[in-house]
């Protein structure tokens, strides 16, 4: 199998998204990975860098509601020194350049589509900051701000007209966010593992999608304490078997690093070999299903090294990825 650039999005405006001191979602978390990801000789031929952007409000509005856009605007600009607080609508802290951050954390999100979809490459990581699954059409919450997610597969039909998209969740908590932007709609299928019982409360297995969207939503609860052996037996039991269905044309992954064993949040317990193991899965769900592309976009981890070593174990995945 030929070996394929892999597209890393980031940019170092992520760390600036300032959450206060003792905060689990800061900006330490991308140190390890990102010196990993440019210094390592492994990955030296491997990888490219593309030049990310903002994104607009246009783009944003793809999946949020233009209230909501304007409410994020509002509070932050009216911020009038750096010391954090809270966005008004829920858990998700904000400081004054937090929106800079994030419509910069969209816009990555949104070159690495075009970087795939352009030919330049097959598969992309974009180290987002601050992480999105939890924001909902109209309301932050979770430490999210924007739901990238969700914008990337709005950007998909819009711009490229793509009409089966695969969002795949495995952040310990449920992206509750993006479940509820796509619960009536057959075009975006969303499965989601996750920790059961845990915030949000979320992600039952008898929510399956409403209207057209019923049978769209696939939620697969763990119980504390779970490691690889369960983590994998989802893909292959759970997953694998709708998509010989559904036939993604593009598969959109929100990667989660807070169900890796020691995280300071998560109480499950997979390892970076787990995660090497899922990502050969959705390796070959492309594969199958002949889709033009696989994103990554981090979510939770609360453990740098962990992240480091997770995303390390999918990128040499994806480096050896060939969808033709």
């Amino acid at each position: 199998m030929a070996k394929t650039p892999v597209a890393i999005l980031y940019d170092d405006i992520f760390l600036e998204h300032n959450t206060g001191s003792g905060h689990p979602e800061r900006p330490e978390r991308l140190f390890d990975v990102i010196n990993t990801l440019k210094n390592n000789p492994d990955f030296k031929y491997d990888l490219v860098w593309p030049k990310v952007r903002k994104a607009s409000n246009s783009e944003i509005a793809l999946a949020h509601s233009e209230k909501y856009i304007q409410l994020v605007e509002n509070e932050i600009r009216a911020l009038d020194n750096d010391s954090p607080t809270f966005l008004s609508t829920g858990d998700t802290v904000i400081s004054p350049i937090s929106l800079d951050v994030a419509q910069m954390s969209v816009g990555a999100s949104l070159v690495g589509i075009d970087e795939i979809m352009s030919g330049n490459v097959d598969a992309a990581f974009s180290f987002n900051r601050p992480p999105g699954h939890h924001a909902t059409r109209d309301r932050g919450m979770g430490f999210c701000i924007y739901n990238h997610a969700a914008i990337a597969a709005k950007y998909l039909q819009m711009k490229y007209s793509l009409s089966r998209i695969l969002i795949i969740d495995f952040d310990v908590h449920h992206g509750n966010g993006t479940q509820d932007i796509f619960y009536d709609d057959p075009s975006v299928f969303y499965f989601s593992i996750h920790q059961h019982p845990f915030y949000p409360g979320s992600g039952r297995p008898s929510e399956t999608g409403i209207s057209d969207g019923e049978g769209f939503t696939y939620n697969v609860e763990v119980p504390e304490g779970s490691g690889d052996e369960r983590f994998i037996a989802a893909f292959k039991d759970d997953l694998l078997p709708k998509m010989k269905n559904f036939q993604p044309e593009f598969i959109i992954i929100s990667a989660g690093f807070d169900a890796h064993k020691n995280d300071l949040l998560g109480k499950l317990k997979y390892t970076s070999s787990g995660y090497g193991k899922v990502a050969s899965l959705i390796n070959n769900i492309a594969f199958t299903s002949n889709s033009k592309g696989i994103m990554y976009m981090l979510e939770g981890g609360y453990v740098p090294s962990n992240i480091d070593n997770a995303s390390q174990a999918i990128i040499k995945e994806l480096i050896n990825f060939d969808p033709s």
